[in-house]
């Protein structure tokens, strides 16, 4: 590549970039304002968790209806980034956007980041097919749609940049989509703050040394957050597939799950477990009595809920079984208990996503630089430890977590089924 054309790939980049930045960091704008309203009537009206089930049931039928196209979720744009497919339908990102923020009104336990990342990728595969770019800028476009919308709905522009690139494959990042990734994001960011919307402050970490006794203790450590996380992820897809063959009807799995967690939440006694759970999560930084049940508790909320069929994303649920877990564990290894929430957030979603890089940059953007060599090393080793599994099981395996190379790139949904036979033994499932 010459200088003039490397220098033409730059300003293509950051120009499609800042366009898909600003549509992502607009519609998380929008995205974050209506959620806000809607967990703020749901505190206000309690009464209204009780309507979940019909919630659930309505909103499955609508889409049974209008949304067997963009069934796939994140998967879809897993699957869409990785096959050149079919132009990701633009109806995903308001269908997604209405559905998520009835799922938190109703008090449902989901999260932010699934929507962000779906509605970023639609809209940036319109812009894409509207100006008619070529198949590698077209991923390229995806992928900073992935980065907008996830940078822009937390606050964390290179924590976003980076998971654009990181969460498509395990065992590869994309670094040609580096530039328009870092723009979209960055720009995202700003866009969202410029509508007036803020983010939520978290306690920053405290300065701690690494020792070699802190080492032992975060591997300890990392060896319960990968247990969490494949407890979560196993559950999560559990209950889907069983709902699935058992109940072939979105609208009623959705009933049923809705029922569970109205249940759930009678049983619980509290609404700590609905929502996104930010409250608590804020809690788990700074109180040494928070129950040593509620990681699990807000873990099962989130599996029915998700596994039902409900919208939304897995993200800020997971920073909340992270936080508690942290709280838990903290208080056992003794370690301070902001350190040890903050790496607990981090590193549940890291192991649940496979974006170990990802999750410890976002771990600093939000908690400050002294949590870094502590998160990096759970978020490592937690990833590893968890195995080849995922929240999002479309993502693409290319090498092993234990060493050793596929020929060619495998969904994790599908290891089991078409890795071939003499390369299995090089990459264990679990």
């Amino acid at each position: 590549m010459t200088r003039r054309s490397r220098l033409s790939a730059l300003v293509q980049w950051i120009l499609l970039g800042a366009l898909v930045g600003l549509f992502c960091g607009s519609a998380s704008a929008l995205f974050l304002h209506l959620l806000d309203r809607a967990t703020s009537f749901r505190g206000t009206h309690r009464s209204i968790v009780f309507a979940l089930p019909l919630a659930g049931l309505a909103l499955g039928a609508l889409y049974e209806r209008f949304g067997r196209s963009i069934k796939g979720g994140n998967n879809l744009v897993i699957d869409t980034i990785h096959d050149d497919g079919p132009e990701i339908p633009l109806r995903m990102a308001p269908m997604v956007l209405v559905g998520t923020v009835l799922t938190h009104l109703f008090g449902g336990s989901a999260g932010r980041e699934g929507t962000a990342v779906q509605m970023g990728a639609s809209l940036a595969d319109a812009i894409a097919h509207r100006i008619g770019v070529s198949s590698p800028v077209r991923r390229q476009l995806l992928a900073a749609g992935v980065a907008g919308g996830f940078g822009s709905v937390f606050g964390t522009p290179i924590a976003g940049a980076v998971f654009g690139l990181e969460f498509v494959s395990l065992g590869r990042i994309e670094y040609d989509a580096l530039i328009p990734a870092l723009v979209a994001a960055l720009v995202g960011d700003v866009t969202t703050r410029a509508w007036g919307i803020g983010h939520t402050p978290y306690p920053a970490a405290p300065s701690v040394a690494l020792t070699p006794l802190l080492a032992l203790k975060w591997l300890v450590f990392a060896a319960a957050v990968a247990a969490v996380s494949t407890a979560f992820i196993e559950l999560t897809h559990w209950l889907k597939r069983q709902g699935e063959r058992r109940v072939p009807r979105l609208g009623v799995r959705m009933l049923l799950g809705g029922a569970a967690v109205v249940g759930l939440w009678q049983l619980s006694g509290t609404d700590d477990y609905l929502g996104l759970g930010v409250p608590t999560i804020v809690r788990a930084f700074e109180d040494p009595h928070l129950p040593v049940y509620a990681f699990a508790a807000k873990l099962l909320f989130t599996a029915i809920t998700l596994g039902a069929g409900f919208l939304g994303g897995e993200v800020t649920p997971l920073f909340f079984v992270g936080a508690a877990l942290g709280n838990v564990l903290a208080r056992a290894l003794g370690l301070p208990l902001p350190l040890g929430a903050g790496v607990g957030m981090a590193a549940v979603f890291a192991a649940a996503s496979n974006a170990p890089l990802a999750l410890s940059i976002m771990a600093v953007e939000l908690l400050g630089v002294a949590i870094f060599p502590h998160a990096a090393i759970v978020c490592a080793l937690a990833y590893v430890m968890s195995g080849h599994r995922s929240i999002y099981p479309a993502q693409r395996l290319l090498g092993g977590k234990g060493g050793g190379r596929l020929s060619r790139p495998v969904a994790l949904r599908d290891l089991r089924d078409t890795a071939p036979p003499e390369e299995k033994p090089h990459i264990p499932v679990g």
